[in-house]
């Protein structure tokens, strides 16, 4: 089991995603993160809000993570947006759990993701991120757009919410779409558009270890 780090140590980045494909991408991107910083911690959390709530809880203070750890939602995403397509990024201004009495999670620290990701040629979407137990289609995507909604998926307003009940640290939800009204899709890996959100999603880890050297984390 590894150690954890020390108490002065610079905190190692979560990086939570529900699905073992997703997991694949994100830690594919490791090569490209450089400095003296510790690697990211890339956690499969499995499907659903519940899973990943007990996942985070776990997480966070065991192991190589800390009290003090940002955490980052990520993996792939339903756009909700008529003309998203596969492979677009969705950062998160804010998650939105579907259950009563959850409320919003804010990302006040997502700026640097935006330009960051922008400035890779990205076609990058700002907004609500709705958080569901089940995938969306049709007249349900519809609604949650007209209530506000750009996207949705089902662990990163529980992630959010879990990295936050576990005490005050930067957050943040990156999503790259892999499902979009125009684009609908049965499973991810019989689609294009799950090979174009695949690499999408594999060059982000990189964005992820600027914006965790960006942070002014507070010190306890």
């Amino acid at each position: 089991m590894p150690r954890p780090p020390a108490a002065d140590a610079d905190p190692p980045l979560l990086v939570a995603c529900a699905l073992g494909i997703e997991r694949f991408a994100l830690r594919g991107g490791r090569a490209a993160v450089g400095g003296n910083r510790p690697e990211p911690v890339v956690l499969r959390t499995g499907m659903g809000p519940q899973a990943a709530e007990r996942a985070l809880a776990k997480a966070l203070g065991e192991g190589s993570c800390t009290q003090r750890s940002p955490v980052i939602a990520s993996g792939f995403c339903a756009g909700l947006a008529p003309g998203m397509r596969p492979g677009d990024v969705v950062v998160a201004e804010a998650t939105r759990d579907h259950r009563p009495g959850a409320g919003d999670v804010l990302c006040r620290d997502n700026g640097p993701l935006l330009a960051a990701l922008r400035q890779r040629g990205l076609t990058v979407h700002s907004g609500l991120l709705r958080g569901c137990d089940h995938v969306v289609r049709g007249a349900e995507r519809a609604e949650l757009h007209a209530a506000g909604a750009v996207a949705v998926d089902m662990e990163s307003a529980a992630t959010l919410f879990a990295a936050q009940r576990a005490g005050r640290r930067p957050v943040a939800a990156v999503r790259v779409v892999v499902d979009a009204p125009e684009h609908e899709l049965v499973r991810i890996g019989t689609v294009r558009g799950g090979i174009s959100a695949f690499k999408v999603l594999r060059a982000v880890l990189p964005v992820f270890d600027e914006w965790h050297r960006s942070l002014l984390l507070p010190r306890r």
